[in-house]
């Protein structure tokens, strides 16, 4: 096996967020300009590229075509999430800083395709806890609040017309739906339910007056429903799936139909209701047999359409896909470095837990591997309300391919498995939820693929206390550790919430614990606390400007663990946040990744 240099996996993608323009005759995509992720168009007519954006602080976070004419993008400052609005021309003319206000975080809502200059945001400018709404006119720069937030509106939806008529709401226990039947009409409370029940608005149907929602009320897996808002209940069963739950439903504005839904068990795979639509997937597997094929973007008469072909051992490539034409031209690939057959499988796996749920997973092995157990890093993901999934992950392939077996497992609390297996984390913090990680290691271990003496724990914000919390309650199991903007505090954490998440704080009491009433456990359950237990060698990883996971919680147990002489490995970037962006930050913190492991695993 051929030791790829750290670069080549960690440096920023060629292309990457290919948008086509509502004209279909552009694509706006980022690419690396100064070492900092940038907006670029190509004209599809001349082939010719242009930048149009010049960050060299920061990446840009994400951006969309506001009109044929304009795309809007966003940008925090040093990793602190709160994210400014910009536009500018798709020739670079015209910049234009659309929320030029200090500590406010903004969001897209809608970005209005029927309507050219006007876009619909979400700010928290009037009270840092809310987000109203405000309509933006992008080339004059002109704004306003069109809806004020009563106070627990989470989330707000437009109808096919662009007019404001659901929100989402919350109180941190409860959850519902407000209703109107136009902008001129007060708000109606339709659905208050239990935060452990969904209905979630998809989108509005195209001939009557009700909605798409997902919703798993009175079952254990979400699954795709009609709903009527007048009656506030559920008509028709769109589809379901015995093991997953289902909340992605595709759908034509341009011919006004629902397509299909995608789900993902151990990959996404779709089912189309609509013949045409599942005609052009057939069409565009059958050109790309060797890659798991996904339309990401259409033009406004879906004339035209950008596919993304990739896998788990490749960023993939950018086609352009002429639907009338029927065919197919490379665009270009994301990361032509990667050679696919260089990098190594992601093999799902499934392993049962101590109480009757089964963890689905993913295993990547190193290639040219002996049959002999060799080292393991153990990888559990953050949230911890998220999901692993497969494909390409360069994390993942730089392990393998420096000789460890990757194992990330989906453990209890994980989304997307259903109602039962979510619950089943709830005050599982450090417990359960640290049972099904430890069970997995012994799984790997039992299967004559780890090396039980070679075992490391890694992960990143919910992974990075998993890692701590693995080295506390279970020190005999682990080589060594890594925690990257990891929780070690319950108490602190919690202290430090960012105003937006106070709505969920109730929900959070409920799922994580509370401070006071939880006090115990979560002393018992806080690797701070418990960090008289690690024994072993650690490296710690931190943003300075962390909202999420402020730099305090690493601090911490880092000086809990030298106090004690424990050897500890503290890497700390000023100019960054929840996780490093910053190229030349990723270099180092991989740099340092490699060598620890290497003394630790040898």
């Amino acid at each position: 096996m051929s030791r790829i240099p750290l670069e080549t996996f960690f440096r920023k993608p060629a292309r990457s967020q290919v948008r086509l323009s509502p004209d279909g005759t552009a694509v706006a995509y980022l690419a690396p300009y100064e070492r900092r992720m940038n907006v670029f168009v190509r004209d599809l007519t001349s082939g010719e590229d242009t930048r149009i954006t010049s960050a060299t602080e920061r990446d840009i976070g994400g951006h969309a075509w506001a009109d044929p004419q304009r795309i809007v993008f966003l940008q925090d400052t040093g990793g602190d999430e709160n994210y400014r609005l910009y536009a500018v021309g798709r020739d670079g003319s015209s910049p234009m800083e659309l929320t030029p206000f200090p500590e406010v975080k903004c969001g897209l809502v809608d970005d209005l395709p029927d309507r050219d200059d006007e876009i619909l945001i979400q700010m928290n400018r009037r009270d840092p806890q809310l987000f109203d709404v405000y309509r933006v006119n992008v080339s004059s720069g002109s704004m306003e609040c069109i809806a004020e937030n009563p106070g627990n509106v989470q989330r707000w939806i437009t109808d096919h017309d662009g007019r404001l008529r659901v929100a989402e709401t919350t109180d941190g226990v409860r959850t519902g739906v407000l209703y109107r039947e136009d902008e001129a009409a007060p708000w109606r409370g339709i659905l208050d339910l239990s935060y452990r029940e969904t209905v979630t608005p998809l989108f509005f149907c195209y001939d009557r007056e009700a909605l798409y929602v997902s919703s798993n009320v009175g079952r254990d897996k979400a699954a795709i429903f009609e709903f009527d808002p007048v009656r506030a209940e559920t008509t028709e069963l769109i589809f379901e799936h015995e093991r997953v739950d289902v909340s992605h439903l595709l759908h034509s504005r341009a011919r006004r139909l629902i397509t299909g839904v995608a789900f993902e068990e151990d990959r996404v795979d779709y089912h189309f209701f609509d013949a045409e639509r599942e005609r052009r997937q057939q069409r565009i597997d059958q050109a790309l047999p060797e890659t798991d094929n996904s339309i990401i973007s259409t033009s406004r008469d879906e004339s035209r359409a950008v596919v993304h072909a990739g896998g788990d051992r490749s960023r993939g490539t950018y086609y352009l896909y002429d639907v009338e034409e029927d065919t197919l031209e490379e665009l270009f690939p994301s990361s032509p470095w990667l050679e696919p057959q260089d990098m190594s499988p992601m093999k799902p796996v499934r392993i049962p837990t101590s109480d009757g749920f089964v963890m689905q997973g993913y295993l990547t092995l190193p290639q040219g591997g002996s049959d002999r157990p060799g080292p393991l890093v153990m990888n559990p993901h953050g949230g911890p309300w998220a999901r692993d999934s497969w494909g390409f992950n360069p994390e993942v392939q730089f392990l393998a391919n420096r000789g460890y077996a990757v194992l990330q497992v989906n453990f209890r609390g994980s989304v997307g498995f259903g109602r039962k297996f979510w619950e089943a984390s709830f005050g599982q913090w450090g417990l359960s939820m640290q049972d099904d990680i430890t069970r997995a290691v012994r799984w790997a271990i039992d299967e004559g693929i780890a090396d039980p003496k070679r075992v490391a724990i890694y992960g990143g914000s919910y992974g990075g206390y998993a890692a701590l919390s693995g080295l506390t309650r279970t020190p005999e199991l682990y080589a060594c550790g890594v925690s990257y903007v990891g929780v070690s505090n319950l108490f602190t954490w919690i202290e430090a919430f960012p105003p937006y998440w106070k709505p969920f704080l109730e929900m959070i009491y409920e799922m994580v614990g509370h401070p006071e009433r939880d006090a115990e456990r979560w002393r018992e359950t806080s690797p701070f606390f418990q960090a008289d237990k690690i024994q072993v060698p650690l490296l710690v990883a931190q943003g300075s400007n962390d909202p999420r996971v402020r730099k305090e919680e690493s601090d911490q147990i880092v000086s809990a663990l030298r106090g004690r002489g424990v050897d500890v490995e503290y890497l700390v970037k000023d100019n960054e946040g929840h996780g490093f962006h910053n190229e030349e930050n990723q270099f180092e913190f991989y740099r340092a990744l490699e060598a620890f492991l290497e003394k630790n695993l040898a």
